[in-house]
């Protein structure tokens, strides 16, 4: 396994800088935003698509540093009811498979993308309830008439190109949870895995240790995120953990994400990490930073001094004792 950290909390310095950071820190991986909401902040895959030179030497910087590429990342709303805003993410997903393919990267990070409710719709349309009638029938739209059919088109693409996509399962998106990833990968096919990100599903109530291993059981797992959630059992208590306090109200919010270590604690990551092994996902755990109560630099220090003492390096060693 490899200690890996998605670039967007470094945005601020150069790619240059960025890697020798991240060198610095002992850290072995990056996963690299290249459009949608992560921006494109150390990569535009246009200008490198476009660029032979500049390619390599995009390519060289990270490999100079010691690092590889553990993923693409270009996160979006594809299926935005807009047809103009859902264009702009299409455009970015797309850029960044073809820029995969010639940097021999093989994990393309994002989300499923969230319809409106009916083809009349400006607003994409997130549905947890399955009554009244109106819910069923509106998730059956999104599911039947959008999603599966953009997915399988979107999958014989990236299998043209040699990628696969890791969804993030994330609330406000139909693929979600455990069950919507897999019935999408059912519908698709293998080009569709999950970027495994502990602390949605955390907040959600689930077990994140079940979901690797339900998903390592059907060889879903493509990409790690490495963020940590802390539920606060007082708000929870009165509202819930559908909460849309804004991030800012920490006082008030049912739960926040946090630095790894700082949500569940080390013991936690621990058992993730033996999951994986177990899962045979020996990749990178990529750190998200999206704590609001440290600097970017600060929590992501103590993000990867946590990670250091759990992730599990090498190979496992003969069973000499059985």
């Amino acid at each position: 396994m490899k200690v890996g950290v998605f670039d967007v909390v470094l945005a601020d310095l150069s790619l240059e800088e960025t890697c020798a950071f991240l060198e610095q820190e002992g850290v072995q991986a990056i996963e690299v935003g290249c459009g949608g909401f992560p921006g494109k902040a150390h990569c535009n895959p246009k200008e490198l698509l476009a660029d032979e030179g500049k390619r390599k030497e995009f390519a060289d910087t990270i490999a100079r540093h010691g690092l590889v590429i553990s993923g693409l990342s270009s996160h979006g709303n594809m299926l935005h009811p807009v047809q103009e805003i859902a264009a702009r993410f299409e455009e970015d997903l797309t850029d960044a498979v073809l820029l995969a393919e010639q940097l021999g990267v093989t994990v393309v990070n994002t989300f499923s993308g969230c319809p409106g409710g009916s083809p009349a719709d400006q607003s994409p349309n997130w549905i947890v309830a399955s009554w009244p009638e109106d819910f069923s029938k509106a998730l059956q739209y999104q599911w039947e008439d959008v999603l599966i059919p953009y997915w399988q088109k979107k999958a014989a693409f990236a299998r043209e190109h040699g990628v696969k996509f890791a969804l993030e399962m994330h609330p406000g998106f139909p693929v979600y949870n455990t069950r919507s990833l897999l019935k999408l990968r059912e519908a698709v096919g293998e080009e569709i895995g999950a970027n495994l990100d502990p602390s949605h599903l955390l907040w959600q109530g689930m077990d994140p240790c079940a979901v690797i291993r339900a998903l390592g059981k059907a060889g879903a797992i493509y990409h790690f995120h490495a963020k940590d959630t802390r539920i606060d059992p007082y708000n929870t208590a009165l509202n819930g953990v559908l909460d849309i306090t804004h991030y800012s109200d920490e006082l008030n919010r049912s739960w926040m994400f946090r630095s790894v270590g700082y949500g569940q604690g080390s013991d936690f990551w621990k058992n993730v990490v033996s999951e994986l092994r177990m899962a045979n996902f020996d990749g990178a755990l990529s750190i998200e930073h999206e704590d609001c109560l440290m600097s970017g630099r600060e929590g992501l220090k103590k993000a990867i001094e946590c990670l250091k003492s759990v992730v599990l390096y090498e190979e496992r060693g003969a069973m000499y004792w059985a």
